[in-house]
């Protein structure tokens, strides 16, 4: 288990958010996704405000990508690249309403300064990739099943010079791997078993015997949808159990109303990308 006296250490992150101004559910790609349920859109900008401002007086910096009329899902920012080290793996989308997304990232990276390497296999970014710079020496774990594919996890590892842990996703209500897993620091994750295939779960319980093991009820709520910098970790509001379990690891759970976003199939993380140079 989590020793509990080890001391956290927040470390300074660099983010990209994107508004949900033009925010919708107008189609469904995933099972949270209902379009007879509105949306109340001044709600969701409020709402994503409030998770901007809260990581900024975390003492974080966040960069803003305009946001498009017609690309609705434009605020899961998390879903259009993969950064490492500098180095930027794109995205290309499974669906054909989110693939104009792909090239305003591309967009945002070359403007400033970046090393874009444009994908040529299906895969969704942040969404689907997770790098923990302190385990096992530096380490990718990569998602499949629903939306990226293995084809990918190749990619990635040669375009990043990372080693990369492929592992299979096999609920649907969870289809990407932003919605089962996340690093809490460096090293370490919390996931929900019961998303993965049994395969995968062993080599999770292998490569990090002292991960935060989450349950049905955490991942229902999007608890695992989340965004650490070491010490605080923001997550969503309803996961109470989850940010309890968090909190007897030594952890600071810093919780955010997102009810209008998860109406799209995401929360914390996927609003956010991170920008790791």
């Amino acid at each position: 288990m989590v020793t509990v006296n080890q001391q956290r250490v927040p470390r300074k992150r660099t983010y990209l958010m994107c508004s949900p101004e033009h925010f919708a559910v107008e189609y469904a790609i995933n099972p949270w996704m209902d379009v007879t349920t509105p949306v109340d859109p001044e709600l969701a900008v409020k709402q994503w405000d409030r998770l901007r401002e809260t990581l900024v007086g975390l003492g974080h910096e966040v960069h803003l990508l305009t946001a498009e009329p017609g690309l609705p899902d434009m605020v899961y920012a998390a879903n259009g690249a993969f950064v490492v080290d500098g180095t930027v793996y794109g995205a290309q989308f499974k669906h054909e309403q989110r693939t104009a997304e792909a090239a305003a990232h591309r967009a945002f990276y070359e403007s400033h300064g970046w090393r874009f390497i444009a994908p040529s296999e299906t895969n969704e970014g942040e969404g689907d990739f997770a790098y923990l710079p302190e385990a096992h020496g530096g380490l990718i774990l990569a998602g499949h099943g629903f939306r990226t594919e293995l084809p990918a996890h190749a990619e990635a590892q040669e375009a990043l010079g990372r080693p990369v842990v492929s592992l299979r996703l096999v609920d649907p209500r969870f289809y990407h791997l932003d919605v089962a897993l996340a690093s809490i620091d460096d090293s370490n994750i919390v996931y929900f078993p019961g998303a993965f295939s049994a395969a995968s779960q062993r080599v999770l319980t292998q490569l990090f015997p002292d991960a935060v093991v989450a349950d049905d009820e955490d991942a229902m709520t999007f608890g695992l949808n989340l965004v650490s910098d070491g010490l605080n970790v923001v997550l969503n509001s309803e996961a109470t159990r989850l940010a309890g379990k968090l909190k007897a690891a030594g952890y600071h759970p810093v919780p955010v109303e997102l009810a209008e976003l998860k109406k799209g199939g995401g929360s914390v993380k996927c609003c956010i990308a991170e920008l790791r140079h």
